[in-house]
């Protein structure tokens, strides 16, 4: 099949209809209804059937369908590259953070690398950790800074930080916390949980199965500033980076880390042709005293 027929078939079979392919393509419908007669004798299938004026995907169609929408999220990622090629100067910085770091570390980094470097300017994205490498292969980010990064070949990684996770929890679900939380006290405990728990959240589990601790996960969610919320309102204890717990803390509610200790890197991702300029270098270094600042286990 040449593109222009992987075009006409999807625009049909997404839109369920020649008119409504038509549209999208900006094309005249018999144009159409000829390039789809073409590619069906072609491939010496039928690719649609009418049903009742409607036009109805066959078993094939399905098949192909798959295939053809690969074909157009490759082409999508190859215009986003292109367009964001355009923006590559030595003075922008283009970041993408997990949104934990998007709360507080980020803005702060930012602020203070600007108050120095005032001709500096910013683009900030805010991605979960299966998108941040598609946003560097994409040009769309310069830099990605994330929570122990796998390994990739075109990946390079460099340590910023070192990270824990924390407990948060309302003062008067636990009124006698001390400086650590046994990882066995949230045995049978209401815990708000994460749908997509990435890397930290697999660091998380995986001290549960070890240590044969049995949770009851009463909400899912994919954020952890949406888990430290839920815990504010009363949904919950929930675990969550200790970025997060000092980003949301506040009268009420409290964090502290767990034991066994539960660590992390944070880590800056880029691409191994595409290293940081020299003033991405100088905002690393900001970005990683920002890490480092830390506050005391009653900062929640």
């Amino acid at each position: 099949m040449r593109f222009r027929q992987i075009e006409v078939f999807h625009a049909i079979y997404t839109t369920g209809s020649i008119s409504g392919a038509a549209r999208a393509l900006h094309v005249s419908q018999p144009a159409l209804s000829k390039v789809l007669q073409h590619t069906e004798q072609q491939l010496g299938m039928a690719l649609f059937k009418r049903v009742r004026g409607r036009l109805v995907p066959t078993e094939e169609a399905h098949a192909l369908a798959t295939e053809a929408a690969e074909v157009f999220r490759r082409l999508t990622s190859l215009q986003k590259t292109a367009s964001n090629l355009r923006f590559l100067t030595d003075g922008h910085i283009r970041l993408a953070v997990v949104p934990s770091l998007g709360l507080h570390i980020a803005p702060l980094a930012i602020a203070r690398f600007r108050a120095r470097h005032p001709q500096a300017t910013f683009e900030v994205q805010t991605l979960h950790h299966d998108d941040l490498f598609r946003a560097l292969y994409e040009r769309s980010c310069d830099i990605a800074i994330g929570y122990d990064a796998p390994p990739h070949p075109r990946l390079k990684r460099r340590d910023l930080a070192d990270g824990e996770l924390v407990l948060m929890f309302r003062d008067q679900d636990l009124p006698d916390a001390g400086e650590r939380i046994p990882l066995q006290a949230l045995q049978d405990r209401d815990l708000v949980g994460l749908t997509t728990g990435g890397p930290l959240g697999d660091l998380f589990n995986r001290e549960l199965q070890r240590l044969q601790v049995r949770v009851r996960e009463v909400v899912s969610n994919q954020t952890f500033y949406i888990a430290a919320g839920l815990t504010r309102c009363g949904a919950g204890m929930s675990v969550v980076d200790e970025f997060t717990a000092q980003a949301t803390g506040g009268a009420g509610l409290s964090y502290r880390p767990m034991s066994p200790p539960l660590g992390f890197k944070v880590q800056c991702m880029f691409l191994e042709d595409r290293p940081p300029s020299r003033l991405t270098e100088g905002f690393l270094k900001h970005f990683a005293l920002a890490l480092n600042e830390r506050g005391g286990p009653d900062a929640g």
